[in-house]
């Protein structure tokens, strides 16, 4: 009995996985709709592991269910998105204020100093790797202060901002000023200029949060056609 739940852990985790990223790279949609069936089928499971997935995602809240309606991928609340981002100001604030008041650099600030502050010719330019480049960025940049606490709050947050944060990326000008935006806050943090990398910290989010604002369910729909597209190089036809 005990292997059979185990056996069922697994595969609603796997489920739970897979649609998760499914919405972090727009194959599902703000208001896509969907039923516990179409999924069991689609992974060939039973509906056990795919309910206990899909009720993991609506306490999360990327789903909703109705009765008689299925389950629904939640509309973006952009007010709730606002508050997490002013949340990540506040947390990559402190930080700053922790680096700069250390006698040390901290090998994670070194790491991204090497990542970060490279030629032009030598840039990541592919907008997905920048993205994940980016979220770690800031996430290294909270590790650097040593709080465990505040970097375990800030990654809950940057999981829940996710979904919006990567279409900033789609546009290639958003990749060039986020190179120069982190070598200058970088810059900053070597020199101890604490109130320069403040200030230039904040600008820096507050812009990306502007961008998101701008997202409509049509960049969405063509975030999803870009992921769909066959990478070049390949033939679609190719079984």
């Amino acid at each position: 009995m005990s292997q059979i739940i185990s056996q069922s852990n697994v595969l609603a985790e796997h489920i739970y996985q897979k649609l998760k990223q499914e919405i972090f790279d727009f194959y599902l949609l703000p208001h896509d709709r969907f039923t516990e069936t179409q999924i069991a089928e689609r992974f060939e499971v039973s509906r056990t592991p795919v309910r206990d997935a899909l009720y993991r995602l609506q306490r999360e809240g990327y789903l909703d269910v109705a009765f008689r309606r299925g389950w629904t991928v939640r509309p973006l609340d952009f007010s709730r998105i606002d508050n997490l981002y002013d949340l990540r100001v506040v947390l990559e604030s402190a930080a700053v204020d922790r680096i700069c008041a250390r006698a040390d650099t901290p090998a994670k600030l070194t790491a991204l100093g090497r990542i970060w502050l490279v030629a032009e010719a030598e840039r990541e330019s592919a907008p997905s790797v920048v993205s994940e480049m980016d979220e770690n960025f800031h996430i290294d940049l909270v590790a650097s202060s040593g709080n465990l606490e505040m970097l375990r709050v800030h990654r809950e947050v940057t999981e829940h901002i996710r979904i919006v944060r990567r279409l900033d990326f789609f546009k290639s000008a958003r990749v060039d000023h986020t190179y120069d935006e982190h070598c200058r806050i970088l810059n900053a943090l070597f020199r101890r200029k604490r109130d320069d990398a403040l200030l230039m910290l904040r600008a820096h989010i507050e812009q990306s949060k502007i961008e998101v604002r701008k997202i409509s369910l049509s960049m969405l729909a063509d975030a999803r056609q870009r992921h769909q597209q066959p990478t070049a190089g390949t033939d679609s036809n190719d079984g």
